[in-house]
C-alpha cells in the first residue's frame, strides 16, 4: 500500500540579512512569517510594518532539509522505504523555484496554483528549493512578452500566483515566497493512482457516481483493478493500461440542498487499486448528490442569471471571499470553519470565491459541504490584461485542469467562473486602444478554461466571467444581461442609487467602513486615532478612500470634526444601510434579479475595508445587518411611482400570511396615523402592497413603521441631517448575559460597540431601532466585569444636529 512520510520537521530558511546565516523554518508556511517568528521583521500587519518589510518579496530565499536513505521498509522521518518508487511531492509552491536534491536539479516550477512530483527513488541528501523573486519572474516575462494593462501597477498578470499578494484596494503589498501548502514523500509499488475524476448526477433519484480512474505503473505488465463503494453500493472494474472507469449506483440518495432549503446529507466515497487481492492505493472524498443549472435564458426584461439547484430556482444570497489571510500558509481549518459558520450564521447561502485570490483548500470546500454554502469558483484572473503566449498558456490550462478535477467531489461547488472584471476592462478601461491587438485573456476565458469545464466536469456551469452579459452583443456590464458589478454607486453616487435598477444578477456591490475599535487599537498601538491619521490613512488602501467615505457621509449626516468615536461610528452606519438599500430593492425586485453578492464578507489584515468581518474576526454592524437582510423573510418600504410599496420577501418553503401594521409617527414619538394591512406572499415569491397615501411621512418629522411576524421597516423621507431628532433617552441595565436598552424616546440605529467593553467582547446584534417604551436585550459574550456604566458609555445612537 503507498505509504506517505509528511516533511515536516528540520527546515531551515537561508535568507541575505538578519542575524546568522540561516532561520528555522516552519513548513507548510513562507518566508514572511518565518522572518517574523524569528524576529527578523516587525509585524507586518501593525502601524507602518508593511512598508518596512516590502525588501523581503525582492529577494531571493533557499529552504532546506536532509532527506535520508532508509534500508529497511518500517523507518519513518525524512527516510525513504523499501517499496519500488519513492516521489517527492509538493502541494504548493509560492512560486518561482528550483528544486535539488544533494545538488541534483529535480525540477523548475512557476505556478503557485499547482502541485509538483519528483521521482527520488534511491536518492537522498540536501534537499534545497531555491525561490526566485515572483517580481523579478513577473517583470522578465513582461519584458519578453510585452506591457499589458492592469487596474493595478504591480506586476502580478505575468505570474501565476496570488494576485493579492501584490497588493489591492484593500489589502497590503506582501509579496510572498514558500513551501505554502504541504510536502510529503510518497512510497509506492507496482502502481498508485494518480488522478480521479468523479463525476456526481442524480438519475430518477439514483445517485450515480462515475470514477473515472488514471494510474501511474511502476510494472508496466501488472493487472489493476479498482473497487468503489459508497453509500452501501460497490462496484469493480479492470484497469486498460492507465485509465478505466467504475459506476456505483445509490438508490434512494438524499439530495444535497443549499442551507435553508434542505439538508447537506454527504456520502463517503472510496476507491481502492487493487494487483489481484493486494491493495496498492486508496482515494477517499465525500460527495452529495444534487443537480445545478445556470439559466440565462433570454426574456422581457433581458438575459437572466439564476441557479438552480435540484430543479429549485434560488435568490442567492451571497458573500464574496478574498483569502482570509494575506499569508494563507496560516488560515487553519478551524479558523476556515468559523468565518464560513458566521457567513452562514448571516444568512448567507452564497460564497464566491474571488480571482484574485487562490483556489483555496480543501478544508474551505468541506466546510462549504457540510454547511451548506453554495460556492462560485473563479479562476484566478483578476483586473488585468494577462498573456496568452508561453510561458503562461500552459501554465494556465495546467492549473485549471488540475484544480477542476480536485474540486469535483464537493456538491456545494456550483458555479466555475473564467475571471473577475477582465472583460469589462477590456471594454471600459482603456485596455482595447492600449493593446493595440495583443493578447489579454479572452482565449482563457472562452476558450482555454470552458474547453476544459466542458471535457473534464460537464456537471457544472460555466461563465466567462463577471460581470458578463453573455455575449459582446450587450456591454459587459449590461445590468440587464447577466451578471453586473455596480461600482459606481460607491465611487461617485449616493447608495440611494442603488434603486434606481433591477440587475438579472448583482455580484460585486458594497460600501466601504473601518474595522472595529479594538482592531484598530491592536493594529496602530498608541496612535491618537484620527481619519487622517497616518496609521488609520496607511490602513486604508482604496484610491480616494477616505474621500468617499466623507463624501458619502455627508449625503446623509453632518460630517463630525474632531470626533474619531463619533465619526467610526457614523460610517460604520452609512455601510450598513448602503448595503441595506441595494439588497432590499434588489430581493423585491425577484425573480428578474435572481442574485446580491454583497463586497465582501472577509479581510486578510486590519483595513478600512468593505468587509462585514474585519481582519482580526470582528463582526462589524453591517455583519448584523446581512442577517436581517438575507432572513428568509424580509420586510421593506420602497419608493415607486411618486408612492410608497410595501414588499414582503418570502424566500421560506412556506406560504407568508398574516396582517401588516403601519403606522406614521413623529421623531417625538406620537401616532398620527395606523393601519393594517392583509399579507400574503407565496413560497418563494415577493408580495406587493401599495402604501395608503395618508400614511405616508409628510415631511422631515415624520417616519413610516411596518411591522409582521417580529419583522420591521422603517421609512424616513428625508436624509438623518435634515431630521430634527429628539435627544435619545434611554435606560441601560445589566441583564443574564449581557444588556438590556428601555427607550423612554425615538432612538434610532442603536449600536452596542462590544469590543469596547473588552476586546474579546461581541456583541449578539448590531443597529436596533427603539420606539418610545421598547426594549432590546442584546447579548455579550466575552464580557469579564460587566457594568452598566460602562455598557452605556459603549452605546451610540443618532443625535439631533449629529
Amino acid at each position: 500500500m503507498l505509504q506517505a512520510t509528511p516533511l515536516t520537521e528540520g527546515w531551515v530558511l537561508r535568507h541575505p540579512e538578519g542575524t546568522g546565516d540561516v532561520i528555522p523554518a516552519v513548513v507548510p508556511g513562507c518566508v514572511h512569517t518565518d522572518l517574523l517568528a524569528a524576529g527578523v521583521i516587525p509585524d507586518p500587519f501593525l502601524g507602518l510594518g508593511e512598508a518596512e518589510v516590502a525588501w523581503v518579496g525582492r529577494r531571493d530565499w533557499t529552504y532546506e532539509t536532509d532527506l535520508r536513505a532508509a534500508p529497511d521498509h518500517g523507518q519513518t522521518g525524512h527516510e525513504q522505504t523499501g517499496h519500488e518508487q519513492t516521489d517527492l511531492v509538493f502541494d504548493g509552491l509560492d512560486t518561482v523555484a528550483e528544486i535539488l536534491l544533494d545538488g541534483r536539479l529535480l525540477g523548475r516550477v512557476r505556478n503557485m496554483h499547482r502541485s509538483y512530483r519528483f521521482d527520488v527513488t534511491g536518492l537522498s541528501g540536501r534537499l534545497a528549493v531555491r525561490f526566485a523573486s515572483a517580481y523579478a519572474e513577473a517583470e522578465a516575462v513582461r519584458g519578453r512578452l510585452g506591457e499589458r494593462p492592469a487596474a493595478y501597477a504591480e506586476p502580478y498578470q505575468y505570474v501565476r500566483k496570488m494576485a493579492c499578494s501584490f497588493g489591492w484596494d484593500w489589502g497590503p503589498t506582501l509579496v510572498t515566497a514558500g513551501i505554502w501548502r504541504p510536502v510529503r514523500l510518497e512510497h509506492w509499488s507496482t502502481a498508485r493512482i494518480s488522478r480521479v475524476r468523479p463525476l456526481v448526477t442524480v438519475e430518477q433519484g439514483t445517485g450515480c457516481v462515475e470514477l473515472h480512474v488514471d494510474v501511474e505503473r511502476a510494472r508496466v505488465e501488472a493487472p489493476l483493478a479498482v473497487e468503489a463503494r459508497a453509500g452501501g453500493a460497490r462496484a469493480r472494474a479492470q484497469i486498460d493500461g492507465t485509465s478505466g472507469v467504475v459506476r456505483v449506483d445509490v438508490p434512494d440518495a438524499e439530495p444535497w440542498w443549499p442551507r435553508g432549503y434542505g439538508e447537506q446529507p454527504l456520502y463517503d466515497v472510496e476507491l481502492t487499486l487493487l494487483h489481484g487481492e493486494d491493495a496498492l492505493d486508496v482515494w477517499r472524498r465525500r460527495i452529495g448528490f444534487r443537480t445545478v443549472e445556470l439559466d440565462t435564458s433570454a426574456d422581457a426584461h433581458g438575459t437572466g442569471f439564476t441557479l438552480v439547484v435540484n430543479g429549485e430556482r434560488l435568490f442567492a444570497r451571497g458573500v464574496n471571499w478574498i483569502p482570509d489571510d494575506v499569508f494563507p500558509s496560516r488560515i487553519t481549518r478551524e479558523r476556515y470553519r468559523e468565518r464560513l459558520t458566521q457567513a452562514a450564521g448571516a444568512g448567507v447561502d452564497l460564497v464566491r470565491v474571488w480571482g484574485g485570490g487562490i483556489y483555496e483548500s480543501e478544508d474551505f470546500y468541506d466546510a462549504c459541504d457540510e454547511l451548506g454554502l453554495l460556492v462560485w469558483q473563479d479562476f484566478p484572473f483578476a483586473c488585468a490584461a494577462y498573456p496568452e503566449e508561453q510561458p503562461l498558456r500552459g501554465e494556465v490550462e495546467a492549473e485549471a485542469r488540475e484544480n477542476v478535477v480536485r474540486l469535483m467531489p464537493h456538491p456545494s461547488l456550483v458555479l466555475w467562473n473564467g475571471n473577475n472584471e477582465n472583460l469589462w476592462g477590456f471594454r471600459d478601461w482603456g485596455w482595447e486602444q492600449r493593446l493595440a491587438g495583443d493578447s489579454w485573456g479572452e482565449g482563457y476565458y472562452l476558450g482555454v478554461l470552458p474547453r476544459v469545464v466542458a471535457e473534464l466536469d460537464p456537471t457544472r456551469p460555466y461563465t466567462a466571467g463577471s460581470p458578463w452579459s453573455g455575449s459582446w452583443r450587450h456591454h459587459p456590464n449590461d445590468p440587464a444581461h447577466g451578471t453586473h458589478h455596480s461600482w459606481e454607486v460607491w465611487n461617485r453616487e449616493d447608495y440611494a442609487d442603488y434603486r434606481l435598477n433591477v440587475p438579472r444578477f448583482v455580484a460585486e456591490f458594497g460600501w466601504q467602513a473601518p474595522p472595529a475599535y479594538a482592531t484598530l487599537r491592536r493594529a496602530l498601538p498608541g496612535e491618537d486615532l484620527a481619519p487622517d491619521s497616518p496609521g488609520m490613512l496607511h490602513h486604508q488602501k482604496a484610491e480616494d478612500g477616505n474621500g468617499k467615505l466623507e463624501r458619502g457621509l455627508a449625503r446623509h449626516f453632518t460630517v463630525p470634526e474632531g470626533d474619531f468615536d463619533r465619526w467610526h461610528y457614523l460610517t460604520q452606519v452609512n455601510q450598513a444601510r448602503a448595503v441595506a438599500a441595494g439588497i432590499e430593492h434588489w430581493r423585491s425586485g425577484w425573480p428578474v434579479c435572481a442574485g446580491t453578492v454583497v463586497w465582501q464578507l472577509n479581510d486578510c489584515w486590519p483595513v478600512t475595508s468593505w468587509a462585514a468581518i474585519d481582519g482580526d474576526g470582528r463582526e462589524k454592524p453591517l455583519y448584523h445587518e446581512l442577517r436581517r437582510l438575507y432572513g428568509d423573510r424580509l420586510l421593506t418600504l420602497q419608493g415607486q411611482g411618486g408612492g410608497l410599496l410595501l414588499a414582503a420577501v418570502n424566500q421560506a418553503a412556506r406560504e407568508w400570511s398574516g396582517t401588516v401594521s403601519l403606522r406614521r409617527m413623529s421623531v417625538e414619538g406620537a401616532v398620527l396615523g395606523e393601519a393594517r394591512l392583509g399579507l400574503a406572499a407565496g413560497a418563494r415569491t415577493v408580495a406587493r402592497v401599495g402604501v395608503p397615501p395618508e400614511l405616508e411621512p409628510a415631511g422631515p418629522k415624520e417616519f413610516l413603521v411596518a411591522d409582521a411576524d417580529g419583522l420591521r421597516a422603517l421609512h424616513f423621507p428625508v436624509p438623518d441631517r435634515d431630521i430634527p431628532y429628539v435627544r435619545p433617552e434611554f435606560d441601560v441595565a445589566l441583564a443574564p448575559g449581557g444588556i438590556t436598552v428601555t427607550a423612554r424616546t425615538l432612538v434610532r440605529d442603536l449600536l452596542l460597540q462590544a469590543d469596547r467593553l473588552d476586546p474579546d467582547a461581541r456583541a449578539d446584534r448590531g443597529l436596533v431601532t427603539l420606539l418610545p417604551g421598547e426594549e432590546v436585550t442584546i447579548g455579550v459574550r466575552g464580557w469579564r466585569t460587566p457594568d452598566p456604566a460602562a455598557a452605556r458609555s459603549a452605546l451610540y445612537c443618532m443625535e439631533p444636529g449629529r
